[in-house]
């Protein structure tokens, strides 16, 4: 049965695809304005190092706490109350004038935007029948992208005006727009409500967590962040002091990369609905790991070719994202779902944070700036994106048992 999509579920995808290009803007954001933020701030590269990680623990610790409470309210007072403290924490974070109080702000953004995500996903579950998960995934998660292609030049080129604040606030503003959006237009989300859970939270998180048929699905995602994690850190680094790119057309990797994203998740999602989102994460990760193998052991290498080996990495990189996420929102029941999201929202985060850490440990960069041992911690990524497909065949068996009942 064809599933007709109406006004309002195009509504619903582009506000929460807009909702996560705010979030993923402010967690990306950072990262550029370290330079002008350790000059203005006075604070070394390990303080800004903990401002940067403490945002993603905090969105990690609080996402298992919310798991519990996930599943007992309407996910649009949810979804607004995370949102509302999100905007608000953002605020703060622009008019920090000290260490402490940019510290004290990322984590009180973490906590907020740690769970949106999983709210997020949690409507789509709800919202949209299996057979067209897999497109409106794509599409929400060209947020990702768009954040890289028009919201980090914008708030790079702010800040050199007006100052390293000056993004926070202007996401602070955008993002208070959607919220009076989703107060106003978002439609009440209580269909899981009419089935009986756990009363107590931290019984209903405990029980999520250790549910038998969830845990292949935990055990997926925790190795489906790895990849990214690893390489990304590293990733301007090894494209200047490895490839040769010159340090002013880097922007450009980037924008092009994110265009073609924003252009191939949609297509990618569409695929997996077409062909199956198994099939399309078994061919999207054997490609990923061919191309991962092929790229970290490159050299000096003319700007095209970066900009295009750089492009279908991120292109199957995300279809694997998509095809995964549009798959395991399958496996929980209507009544754990929002549990379920968040735990696994939550997985992603502190496994990232680890993964991310290990690759510090592996790769070492040599005076000159050059990164050596980056091959290795190719082989090691390749290696784990053959082990998630592995894990998620299991997922797949799942999906497919309780959807042939």
């Amino acid at each position: 049965m064809d599933f007709k999509f109406s006004a309002y579920h195009v509504f619903v995808v582009g506000l929460l695809a807009f909702l996560q290009f705010t979030v993923v803007l402010d967690f990306m954001i950072l990262s550029p304005l370290g330079v002008l933020v350790m000059e203005k701030l006075q604070i070394s590269t390990q303080q800004f190092g903990f401002v940067v990680s403490a945002y993603a623990f905090s969105a990690g610790i609080s996402g298992i706490i919310a798991a519990g409470f996930a599943d007992r309210f309407d996910r649009k007072k949810l979804l607004l109350f995370f949102y509302i403290g999100f905007v608000v924490a953002t605020f703060l974070c622009g008019i920090a004038t000290n260490y402490i109080l940019l510290f004290s702000a990322r984590i009180l953004t973490g906590i907020f935007a740690g769970v949106l995500s999983s709210i997020s996903f949690a409507i789509v579950a709800d919202l949209f029948p299996l057979q067209v998960r897999g497109r409106v995934m794509g599409f929400i998660m060209t947020a990702f992208a768009a954040s890289q292609v028009f919201g980090l030049p914008i708030g790079i080129y702010i800040s050199n005006l007006w100052g390293w604040q000056s993004p926070f606030l202007m996401i602070a503003g955008i993002s208070g727009i959607v919220g009076f959006v989703i107060f106003s237009f978002l439609k009440p989300l209580t269909t899981h409500l009419d089935h009986k859970t756990d009363l107590h939270a931290f019984h209903h998180l405990v029980k999520t967590l250790t549910q038998t048929k969830y845990l292949p699905a935990f055990l997926a995602t925790t190795l489906l962040a790895t990849g990214g994690f690893m390489l990304m850190p590293f990733g301007s680094a090894f494209s200047v002091h490895n490839l040769g790119v010159k340090l002013e057309d880097l922007p450009l990797v980037y924008m092009v990369t994110g265009v073609v994203s924003m252009l191939g998740g949609p297509l990618m999602g569409r695929l997996s609905d077409a062909i199956g989102k198994y099939i399309m994460f078994v061919i999207a990760s054997i490609l990923a790991a061919g191309i991962i193998i092929y790229y970290t052991k490159m050299e000096v290498t003319p700007l095209p070719i970066v900009i295009f080996v750089n492009s279908i990495l991120f292109v199957f990189v995300a279809a694997r994202m998509i095809s995964a996420n549009a798959l395991t929102s399958a496996v929980p029941e209507l009544h754990d779902r929002g549990a379920f999201m968040a735990i696994s929202s939550s997985i992603q985060q502190i496994s990232g944070g680890i993964a991310a850490s290990v690759a510090g440990l592996i790769v070492i960069q040599t005076s000159s700036g050059y990164m050596e041992r980056y091959d290795i911690l190719g082989y090691v990524v390749a290696t784990a994106i053959v082990l998630t497909v592995i894990l998620m065949y299991n997922v797949n068996q799942i999906v497919l048992k309780k959807h042939t009942k």
